[in-house]
């Protein structure tokens, strides 16, 4: 038998629904309403559950004092230049390592500035370039050479300008201002430059990523250990934030990166690694102290805000500094144990 109309048409519709057209429509907008329904439910888990991780993400930035997510994703793409210019062809690693060391040359100068010191940027960033150039193409004595020529040029410099202002400034502040005329080229770019001395000896490029690569598991090995172990700090009145629980995740991440670099690219024994990593350790930890020494010295948080994540240039320099040296010092003391 043939449905009856159940409803009234619709406006404009003459034609009647039957009772099949009327529960197939039912079960259309009960289908509507449950996918409705459950795409409202969807969102706001996905709601909370951004919420959540926000404030995850929050509580770590703020117990670990930077943005962990800019910071992972520039650290990455700094790694990625790093290792293509070091393996591929080595004297590229110079047109990425001098920029960068003059940009934290430059944030430097221009922090002591801010902090009352007089700092003379342009003559800074001259010799800074000429020491960091002599290390990689000249011998040995003439780097050093160029270095102390370049402090003494900078002294004299900062004196004659000094008499030239003629602004009545204290004995003590001009006394300052030439003390820090020479010590920001050995902090800086005469200690950037060992690493270019010793990338370019033979098989150097291999050194210089083994330091780098260790220097990193050096800060990560603590940032991870310190943000969910850290409890007792290390060095309250330096900075706060690093403490005895991370610097054990840094000496553990240490060992660790130096012994597998050491022995499958370095072709290391197994104890030369350990030793490595151990001095890496120990100049990473003093150079990161150091810096905030300075920082704190000077009043201020970070040397700039050019790296978000990271804070300034400067700040991602400060283990790799002190670093060069020791590891430059290692390759003439364990390159002779190498297995070829």
């Amino acid at each position: 038998m043939a449905d009856e109309p159940v409803s009234d048409p619709a406006p404009g519709d003459d034609t009647p629904l039957t009772r099949a057209e009327a529960r197939r429509a039912a079960e259309a907008s009960s289908f509507q309403d449950h996918v409705r329904t459950a795409r409202e439910e969807l969102e706001q888990q996905f709601g909370r559950a951004r919420d959540e991780l926000g404030q995850v993400n929050e509580r770590i930035n703020a117990r670990s004092g930077r943005n962990l997510l800019m910071a992972t994703l520039i650290g990455l793409a700094i790694g990625v230049v790093v290792v293509g210019t070091l393996l591929w062809i080595k004297w590229l690693f110079l047109v990425f390592a001098i920029p960068v060391c003059l940009l934290g040359l430059f944030e430097f100068s221009r922090a002591l500035q801010a902090g009352g010191r007089r700092v003379d940027v342009w003559p800074q960033l001259v010799v800074g370039t000429l020491i960091m150039v002599a290390a990689f193409f000249e011998g040995h004595w003439t780097h050093w050479v160029i270095t102390f020529a370049g402090i003494a040029a900078l002294i004299v410099w900062r004196l004659i300008a000094q008499m030239a202002a003629r602004d009545g400034r204290r004995y003590g502040d001009v006394l300052a201002d030439v003390l820090v005329a020479g010590f920001v080229p050995l902090y800086v770019p005469f200690l950037a430059s060992l690493l270019l001395v010793l990338l370019r000896q033979d098989e150097g490029q291999y050194w210089v990523l083994t330091m780098i690569v260790t220097t990193v598991a050096v800060d990560t090995g603590a940032y991870a250990a310190g943000v969910t172990l850290g409890k007792h700090p290390m060095a309250p009145r330096i900075s706060p934030k690093k403490t005895w629980e991370g610097f054990g995740g840094a000496t553990l991440a240490a060992v660790i990166a130096a012994t597998l670099m050491s022995v499958f690219m370095l072709h290391l024994p197994i104890w030369a690694g350990i030793l490595f990593g151990l001095l890496i350790l120990a100049s990473a930890t003093i150079g990161d102290l150091g810096e905030s020494m300075i920082k704190r010295d000077l009043g201020i948080k970070d040397m700039s805000s050019w790296l978000p994540g990271h804070g300034g240039v400067l700040d991602r320099l400060d283990s790799i500094l002190p670093s060069a040296a020791v590891a430059l010092g290692a390759f003439f003391l364990f390159s002779p144990l190498a297995v070829s």
